[in-house]
């Protein structure tokens, strides 16, 4: 029997899709690779890319009196620099809405923390580089484990 009163739902023009894409950068290739991958999701999806910079605490250094906060905030100008000249490159060319966030903790908290604190859609992280890591679980592990969000690994 055919149902004469239903209405076949209209055409929608545009995108469901992400609108903030999360990714962490720590300087590794990997890292790097992730940041290349979630900026051609984010330019394709006209989303937001934030990207994050998780500053680690090393409470032995600082015990020490090592400059820990210096330096890793050395870390997070350079990383943001490097962005800069990325971002620099392919302007006129391409679209790309981008944030840079620093959080301090260990790289899964801190991830965590700023998809949530964003409203994040998805996060993309790089693939471990260290060894130990396939015995403890990765942060792209945990991430996934964590299942508030969908998350990309990229090798």
């Amino acid at each position: 029997m055919k149902d004469e009163n239903k209405v076949p739902a209209p055409f929608e023009r545009g995108t469901d899709g992400p609108k903030v894409i999360v990714t962490g950068v720590d300087g590794s290739e990997s890292s790097w690779r992730a940041a290349a991958y979630a900026a051609g999701l984010a330019r394709r999806q006209n989303a937001l890319l934030a990207i994050v910079y998780v500053q680690p605490v090393i409470s032995a250094g600082a015990a020490f009196g090592a400059p820990v906060a210096e330096a890793t905030g050395e870390i997070a100008e350079q990383l943001v620099a490097e962005i800069r000249r990325a971002a620099a490159h392919v302007e006129g060319v391409f679209k790309l809405r981008w944030e840079f966030h620093t959080f301090t903790g260990d790289p899964f908290n801190g991830l965590a923390k700023a998809a949530d604190d964003l409203k994040a859609d998805a996060v993309v992280v790089g693939a471990s580089e260290q060894a130990g890591h396939r015995i403890i679980g990765s942060v792209a592990v945990r991430l996934v484990k964590a299942g508030r969000w969908p998350v990309t690994v990229v090798p």
